[in-house]
């Protein structure tokens, strides 16, 4: 298993999205790791690898992963894909979850990487889908372009995403996370061209213990492009899951 892990306290499992990294979570990390054990779990979405190239697959993934860390009992923070994950092991493993967080989480409706996938070796057409992620195109930096490139133009890794993007927009939660009991926060871009507002009020309605924050000028991504805002709404929910010990 390949993995970061940092800080003590109750635990955050942080799931990235389909071209996400274990980068996209640096500002979370920072913020919390002095008082919550932040676990985030490379998901082997690219790697030569026996785990299944689906939702579910990469959800039994996660699961496996907690039982070897000795992980009975977290919060799941998810970010596109890593949010859709999040929803199927919520479903599937009630018991292990104090709560959730869904950032421009797909499950209900997302427009991919703008209903195409990118041309493998088009650098230029690669740079516009990242910055299609963002609302400030400047947040898709070239490091990141790069590690999409990287993806994009390996045979083998592109056929798993390609895999995986397609199992995810053929599976529509919206008759099942009703089921969903845990506290959930839903953190959205009001600017997310992937998986729009409208998708997050949809969540918002059909998950019943949830609540909804819009974030201004922001994209698919906030707690990458909006940390400030997205750590103040994080800081909130975790107080209300994990209440402070009264001082004696």
């Amino acid at each position: 298993y390949q993995y970061v892990e940092e800080g003590s306290g109750p635990t955050l499992v942080l799931l990235h999205g389909l071209f996400g990294a274990l980068s996209n979570w640096e500002s979370v990390i920072n913020s919390f790791k002095d008082n919550y054990r932040i676990v985030i779990p490379l998901l082997p979405i690219y790697a030569k690898t026996t785990v299944k190239p689906t939702v579910e697959g990469l959800a039994e993934y996660v699961k496996e992963f907690l039982d070897f860390k000795g992980i009975t009992k977290c919060i799941a923070l998810g970010n596109s894909l890593g949010g859709h994950i999040g929803l199927v092991f919520a479903l599937e493993n009630p018991d292990h979850l104090d709560g959730l967080v869904l950032t421009g989480s797909s499950g209900l409706f997302e427009s991919g990487m703008g209903s195409t996938f990118p041309r493998r070796g088009n650098y230029r057409f690669i740079k516009e889908r990242v910055e299609y992620t963002f609302y400030d195109p400047a947040t898709a930096t070239k490091e990141l372009v790069d590690e999409v490139c990287d993806i994009v133009n390996d045979n083998y890794k592109a056929l798993r995403v390609v895999r995986v993007a397609r199992d995810a927009q053929r599976q529509n939660l919206s008759q099942k996370i009703q089921k969903i009991e845990v506290p959930t926060l839903l953190v959205w871009g009001l600017n997310d061209n992937i998986t729009p507002a409208n998708v997050a009020h949809e969540f918002h309605k059909l998950i019943p213990n949830s609540d909804l924050r819009f974030i201004d000028k922001c994209g698919h991504a906030p707690m990458m492009e909006c940390p400030e805002p997205y750590n103040n709404y994080l800081t909130g929910f975790l107080n209300r899951v994990y209440p402070a010990p009264e001082l004696a």
